[in-house]
């Protein structure tokens, strides 16, 4: 295995071992091929490091204040079926919460649900 991913793409540690024609990490468990290149440019991870994808459900993990709105988004509240979008201002994820319509989050502000 000359020139090939030997790292942990997910923890970054080098103890690693192979199952077939992976390479699976001692420390964390996840798998990967080390002849694909390693692309983590464009992967959105929430606040505590999940990969999302689009029509992942999320958790706010903060109170969010909405313009126009006297109580704003508080922590705990669910929104189900986000879209991944090009970020604008740091707002990645499009969805739509319940009581307030079709908004743009940040992912550091969610959690996987």
């Amino acid at each position: 295995m000359e020139n090939v991913q030997t790292l942990c793409p997910e923890c970054g540690s080098e103890h690693n071992y192979e199952i077939g024609e992976l390479l699976a990490c001692s420390m964390c468990g996840h798998e990967w091929n080390p002849d694909e290149p390693v692309s983590d440019g464009d992967v959105v991870r929430d606040s505590v490091g999940n990969v999302l994808a689009d029509g992942d459900s999320v958790i706010v993990v903060r109170d969010l204040k909405v313009k126009g709105s006297a109580s704003g988004i508080k922590a705990g509240t669910k929104v189900r079926d986000i879209r991944l979008v090009e970020p604008v201002d740091g707002h990645d994820i499009d969805c739509r919460v319940d009581g307030f319509g079709r908004m743009r989050l940040k992912s550091s502000v969610v959690k996987k649900a």
